[in-house]
């Protein structure tokens, strides 16, 4: 069950409920007490239930206290069936990342050379709208000479590529990006 949250002044002692009504609007970052797992909450945002574990329990996430990263692996699923018609469509050759929208449509998004933010900032070049993603989640770049890497910037919750988190990776055809609850797809034609 989802909240609205209307807000506290939000010390990071108190802890708020899926469910609980609170009085006044604050945004910020909260973290699940369960298990760690951090979402973001813009100024008019429902209190999920933990993409993580299904807690309810959340409390303010502090600048000082950092929670020992010690984030499991994301279970990598087999790739899904319309990655394959996607990678026939694609007419032009290049790099490309897919995904499906919040519609639960496939899209592709062709890579140019230089940098690709994803993240829930109206700035985002690819932009997923749920409190999972950071507002600068992550950076994919493509080179010059054709290599591609992905860049975890600052995100709450991490980038996982193929199931491991990591800060800085390269990529390849087939690299699967966890980015919050998304999984988005590089495709090379």
């Amino acid at each position: 069950m989802a909240v609205l949250l209307e807000g506290s002044a939000g010390t990071p002692e108190e802890t708020y409920e899926s469910g609980e009504r609170i009085t006044e609007v604050r945004p910020g970052s909260l973290r699940c007490v369960s298990c760690g797992y951090a979402i973001s909450l813009s100024s008019v945002d429902s209190l999920p239930v933990c993409p993580s574990c299904q807690g309810t329990s959340f409390k303010r996430a502090s600048l000082f206290e950092q929670p020992t990263l010690d984030t499991p692996a994301v279970e990598v699923e087999g790739a899904p069936e319309w990655l394959t018609e996607m990678r026939a469509e694609l007419d032009e050759a290049g790099h490309y990342i897919a995904f499906e929208d919040d519609e639960g449509d496939p899209a592709a998004v062709r890579l140019e050379p230089g940098w690709t933010r994803i993240g829930r900032s109206g700035a985002a070049d690819i932009r997923f709208d749920d409190p999972t993603v950071s507002r600068r989640h992550a950076l994919v770049v493509l080179t010059d000479s054709g290599q591609l890497r992905a860049l975890d910037d600052r995100s709450l919750n991490g980038l996982f590529v193929n199931g491991e988190q990591v800060d800085w990776a390269p990529l390849g055809d087939g690299d699967e990006l966890a980015i919050g609850r998304y999984r988005l797809h590089v495709l090379e034609a």
